[in-house]
């Protein structure tokens, strides 16, 4: 008989900090204790003790058509009968860098890499040195992976556990990262105002997808890029949860600002590890071997998870799911605010496509200060609900909800059935 999630986690918790290999699967903010998943196909996982939940996490992103689709499968398995890493450049990853180039304009050259914070700790990396400047600027409740620099004043699991900042890093590393209030001008003009020719690189998720889903004001990321062009600061945007999800060419594509780097993940590998920076190639040439910033990875390029984030890119082209997405995280939103209202409960239901959150707040969501309005008991009230009703929704109240094409029909009807049960059993 297979061992069930209690079993698994009782065995983790003896070998791995915590029980689990990234902090916010814990459960430790909504209550309980994780379930482990055996297998997963289309919207839906299957636990470990034999539950289908109906899935709004989607692997954090990358899962846009679904899990297990049988074209990214059908792609990996090609590859894997050629081998699984070969230390040497591959043709997968030339036709990946031809694809992201064609995705996104402001990317003129693209470098691999295996993770997000890899791409955003790269990217800061090259901005310096391509500014011969040390500071940098982020935003209180981005969150860039946990990398020294970047893990100041973060949201996902940092923001998750209490923790925003994180013990072991240097005070001196943290002296070179100014970190200013999302939404807020005139907070990032003081801060360029305050440290004159200082300013290396301004990086953010230009929507946030890590204190929950906070999409940009109108005209923010107009700001942002005027500032930075003014500077000669290095305008990075960290789109590795929005690239591809948010439209086919990011956030940049639909807000139509230019970045000078951008930072990718999650989607490109198709459910396999992977990331990648790119962007103007004056800037993108300071890498080794041509310049004198270096970065390298044996795994960089890996031929598995490059065959199946094309497979997953061209798919994209072909399925054109962006209208559909949309209507569904709409659908989804109405369905919670809806009895929101009937029950009297605030609620604060931001959503752009298929990335949305639900906050149990009266305040408008715009950075993180407001976003920690939301009452976080609650939402652990509720996600349990939803999880007793066959939803699995991020076990956080500081984290993006993610839809997939798998989610139609049945799958969508029977959550908006949950999610409104839940609501108005708090």
């Amino acid at each position: 008989m297979s061992p069930s999630s209690d079993q698994l986690f009782a065995r983790a918790l003896q070998l791995i900090p915590g029980g689990v290999n990234s902090p916010v699967r814990a459960f430790r903010s909504v209550g309980g204790t994780p379930f482990f998943t055996k297998s997963a196909q289309g919207a839906t996982l299957t636990t470990a003790d034999g539950r289908e939940l109906i899935d709004f996490v989607c692997t954090w992103g990358p899962a846009i058509h679904g899990h297990n689709h049988p074209r990214i499968k059908a792609a990996i398995a090609a590859a894997l009968d050629k081998g699984t890493s070969f230390g040497t450049p591959n043709p997968y990853e030339v036709e990946m860098a031809e694809l992201i180039v064609s995705f996104f304009p402001s990317i003129q050259k693209v470098r691999m890499c295996s993770s997000g914070t890899e791409a955003t700790m790269s990217a800061i990396r090259l901005a310096r040195g391509f500014t011969k400047r040390d500071k940098i600027i982020k935003f209180a409740g981005c969150y860039h992976g946990h990398s020294d620099s970047l893990l100041i004043k973060a949201g996902s699991g940092a923001l998750t556990h209490g923790h925003p900042d994180s013990a072991g890093i240097p005070a001196s590393f943290a002296r070179e990262t100014i970190v200013v209030p999302f939404n807020d001008p005139a907070a990032l003009t003081a801060a360029f105002a305050a440290n004159p020719g200082q300013i290396a690189a301004v990086i953010l998720e230009p929507y946030i997808g890590n204190t929950g889903f906070i999409p940009a004001l109108p005209g923010y990321l107009k700001h942002v890029r005027q500032v930075t062009a003014a500077h000669g600061t290095v305008l990075i945007f960290d789109e590795v949860m929005t690239g591809f999800r948010i439209a086919r060419g990011g956030v940049q594509e639909r807000e139509q600002i230019i970045p000078d780097l951008t930072c990718l993940g999650k989607i490109i590998g198709g459910g396999l590890p992977v990331g990648a920076f790119g962007g103007r190639a004056e800037i993108m040439d300071y890498l080794a071997p041509l310049g004198p910033v270096y970065q390298a990875g044996t795994l960089s390029g890996n031929p598995l998870a490059m065959a199946a984030g094309i497979a997953q890119l061209r798919l994209l082209d072909e399925v054109k799911p962006y209208p559909r997405l949309d209507a569904l995280g709409r659908q989804i939103c109405a369905a919670a605010l809806a009895a929101a209202q009937a029950k009297g409960l605030p609620m604060q239901a931001p959503q752009v496509g298929s990335m949305l959150s639900l906050f149990f707040t009266p305040t408008p969501v715009r950075d993180m200060d407001s976003a920690l309005t939301s009452d976080a008991k609650l939402f652990g009230r509720f996600f349990r609900a939803c999880l007793d009703g066959g939803v699995y929704l991020p076990p956080s109240a500081y984290e993006a909800w993610f839809l997939s094409t798998a989610h139609e029909g049945p799958a969508i009807d029977r959550a908006c059935e949950v999610i409104t049960s839940a609501i108005k059993s708090l």
